[in-house]
């Protein structure tokens, strides 16, 4: 094998421009295709990661009867003693952390400008509101005990000329289906760099919404996110029952799901024309060399050598070059 690998190796230098050639279409194939693989990866990773940390999470837990298009608060909706529960999801090993919020639909105004907003009601000191908290541009995260505090992403608090310490007013549906309004200040400004998102929600400490909204000791949902998100079916499997929708993160965003198994298909598909593109090259190059080296052949021939042992030296020529190339893109 070893004077395979000399012979091949010297031929390929007897026709070094034409190796070179092949040898980079091979190495400019193999890195486009891992750039465009790397590329979709990394955008679905970073969209999936945001979607489950803003939004989703990895469970979420609600009533039965809760719909979350609807953002009622109406008691029969909600979760009652949500951070009991929470506490007894938390103490499972797979769940990292496990938090109630409450969301209802409202509105905040100052001077003649108003936006609708969705209203979420959140325990400050969970690691679940990380993002919101190493998002802070300016002013300070919420305190539990707060009761006039409101964060507001960064897109709200320039369509409204807002700043840190600025008075705004908030309405809100209640539980009764009549509407409260209230005067907030606000202490801090996000971003998550998710402009739709900062721009359409405000945050609460939960006991304050609870409060503002009637409904207290109540939550919407118990979000909860996992150590591990592929132990998302089994976490729900343990904690279904009580009257309750468990929902998983796939679930929750099948659309997100299904873009993601698109993307791999056409990765998929990538991968199929590149290995096509370099069967071509490979293939190519032997052509010519067999048509370009029949004498040489012949001489082999006439020394002894088998046309099984010539085969072999040519495709040992090919791998030199197919892995070279490879190599070299990679």
């Amino acid at each position: 094998m070893t004077n395979y690998l000399k012979m091949a190796y010297r031929n390929l230098g007897r026709h070094r421009r034409r190796s070179i050639l092949s040898g980079l279409a091979l190495a400019v194939g193999t890195a486009l295709l891992m750039f465009i693989a790397a590329f979709f990866e990394g955008e679905m990773r970073s969209s999936m990661e945001t979607t489950l940390r803003l939004d989703s999470g990895h469970i979420q837990i609600r009533d039965a009867d809760y719909d979350p298009d609807k953002l009622s608060v109406a008691w029969e909706y909600l979760i009652e003693n949500p951070d009991q529960a929470a506490a007894q999801i938390e103490a499972l090993d797979q769940v990292q952390t496990a938090t109630p919020r409450l969301i209802a639909s409202g509105i905040v105004s100052i001077r003649d400008e108003s936006a609708g907003v969705q209203i979420m009601g959140i325990v400050p000191g969970s690691e679940a509101n990380d993002p919101y908290r190493n998002g802070l541009v300016a002013g300070s995260f919420l305190a539990a005990d707060d009761r006039e505090g409101i964060l507001i992403g960064y897109p709200l608090a320039e369509s409204l000329a807002l700043n840190v310490g600025d008075q705004i007013n908030l309405l809100v549906n209640t539980s009764d289906g009549d509407v409260d309004e209230q005067q907030f200040t606000v202490r801090g400004i996000f971003t998550t760099g998710t402009t739709a998102y900062d721009k359409g929600i405000v945050f609460l400490p939960l006991a304050k919404a609870q409060s503002f909204s009637g409904a207290e000791n109540r939550a919407s949902m118990i979000f909860i996110l996992l150590k591990d998100r592929e132990m998302a079916d089994e976490v729900a499997a343990a904690i279904q029952g009580g009257g309750y929708q468990v929902k998983t993160w796939s679930e929750l965003n099948e659309l997100l799901v299904l873009i993601n198994d698109f993307s791999n298909a056409y990765i998929f598909i990538l991968n199929l024309i590149v290995l096509g593109v370099t069967a071509t090259v490979i293939v190519n190059t032997l052509l010519m060399s067999v048509f370009e080296r029949t004498r040489e052949i012949g001489i082999l021939t006439a020394i002894g050598m088998k046309g099984r042992q010539i085969i072999t030296l040519f495709l040992t020529e090919a791998s030199l070059l197919a892995f070279g190339g490879i190599a070299f893109g990679s």
